[in-house]
């Protein structure tokens, strides 16, 4: 499915959050691998989602689900031996599961996306759970691969953080579960620190005890311990709101986006810093996020490691910034359902943004008379790519058309349904 963007003046309207895609596939986890029944509360229906639902049901669990909430019963420390396990697109269900096998005795993930997750490399997940024993067979680090886990112990172990801190989640989920203690050590520079906060509070919440030091470089994880059975409540998702905030950010508008929790640990909570920083008015009070935009955005530098999902957004908004901003430590948007720094960079230029990119950086000279448009750009298969350029497309002299947008499915089946209640006129076709 395509879609057209087309310029629009004025945004107006209300809604709440989607609940958040990161606390749902970790809560369906923990949930998984208690021995017991757990109900997780407002979780979150999109492709990443639905396949840790797929696919933990696929390795043991039992799951019954309404509109409200879903109940599982766990797997606990047993997940079933399975020949096809298939994590669709979804890059962090795929590296927490690859950790999990590591429990089974023969479980193979298959490649159903070589264009996007078939890409990413795996290496330094393989490599720390083949110092806990597991034989992993891979295609140089990519999928397909097959885990035979060898019944791990626990012990040293080191994994590096230089890509991405999925593989250390993935860690901290598995080995609580092994016979011995381990101590696991981060070498290189850990990215997205802020996610491995989301995974801890997750954790805890489950009844596992981890003692992290406070650079997260070392953590001393107990062995011999269960996941307990327990009721969570998934918060609104901030990633996703990103792009409905920077569209009204960009735009004359009157928006307001319920269910955004102000203590989040989710890193995206910077977008309403940023956009404050860029002089939008908004105000953030009891769970609220109220945007009356003018347009006007000014300039802004931002260190977007703690915020990854949001990134792209911010360079949206920023497109149309009185000024040049500059986005750094971002280099870990490489290794994403595409590359978001040469891709994204690429298909802005297209409708007539000017960018520039360096390995780490993203540069963005604000044109607040608007872009040109007119043109037909491509996603590149990412949900958070389709997102950022709609926000794009809102105050491009002529319409943007986007190739595949159904992909924004990944994250936020209903991006273009909340767009349109707002007054943003985005009209779908099937090519």
């Amino acid at each position: 499915m395509d879609v057209i963007v087309k310029p629009v003046g004025e945004l107006k309207g209300e809604f709440g959050a989607l609940s958040s895609k990161n606390y749902t596939t970790r809560y369906l986890l923990v949930a998984a691998l208690a021995e017991g029944t757990s109900t997780v509360y407002y979780p979150a229906h999109s492709e990443d989602s639905d396949a840790m639902r797929r696919c933990i049901v696929d390795l043991g669990a039992v799951i019954e689900e309404d509109d409200e909430k879903i109940v599982i019963t766990g797997f606990g420390r047993n997940p079933k031996q399975n020949q096809e396990l298939n994590v669709g697109n979804a890059g962090a269900v795929l590296r927490f599961l690859m950790a999990i096998a590591a429990l089974g005795e023969n479980i193979h993930f298959v490649n159903t996306y070589p264009d996007s997750l078939g890409k990413r490399p795996h290496d330094d997940l393989i490599v720390a759970l083949e110092q806990l024993g597991a034989k992993v067979t891979h295609q140089n680090g990519r999928l397909p691969i097959t885990i035979e886990g060898n019944k791990p112990q626990g012990g040293k172990i080191t994994v590096s953080g230089e890509v991405s801190s999925q593989y250390l989640s993935a860690l901290l989920f598995l080995t609580p579960l092994l016979p011995e203690d381990s101590e696991i050590e981060v070498t290189g520079d850990l990215k997205s620190k802020v996610v491995i906060g989301q995974t801890l509070e997750v954790l805890e919440q489950a009844g596992i005890i981890i003692h992290a030091t406070k650079d997260y470089t070392t953590f001393h994880v107990p062995g011999r311990q269960s996941y307990e059975a327990r009721t969570y409540t998934v918060q609104g998702d901030y990633p996703g709101s990103a792009a409905i905030l920077a569209a009204a950010a960009v735009t004359k508008s009157n928006v307001k986006v319920h269910r955004l929790m102000e203590r989040s640990k989710q890193g995206e909570r910077a977008i309403v810093d940023v956009l404050q920083m860029m002089d939008v008015p908004l105000k953030h009070e009891n769970g609220v996020v109220h945007v009356q935009g003018n347009g006007r955005l000014r300039p802004v530098e931002f260190d977007g490691d703690a915020a990854t999902d949001a990134v792209l957004a911010m360079v949206a908004a920023a497109v149309y910034a009185q000024g040049s901003s500059r986005f750094y430590n971002v280099e870990n948007l490489r290794y994403k359902e595409c590359d978001r720094i040469t891709d994204y960079l690429n298909e802005l230029r297209k409708a007539g943004a000017n960018v520039e990119e360096k390995q780490s950086e993203i540069i963005v000279h604000g044109r607040p008379d608007g872009i040109e448009g007119g043109v037909e750009i491509d996603a590149h298969y990412d949900h958070r790519v389709i997102m950022a350029l709609t926000v794009v497309g809102l105050r491009a002299r002529q319409p943007i058309v986007i190739k595949d947008a159904h992909h924004v499915a990944k994250s936020y089946p209903q991006f273009f349904d909340h767009m349109r209640s707002l007054g943003a006129i985005i009209e779908e076709y099937n090519n």
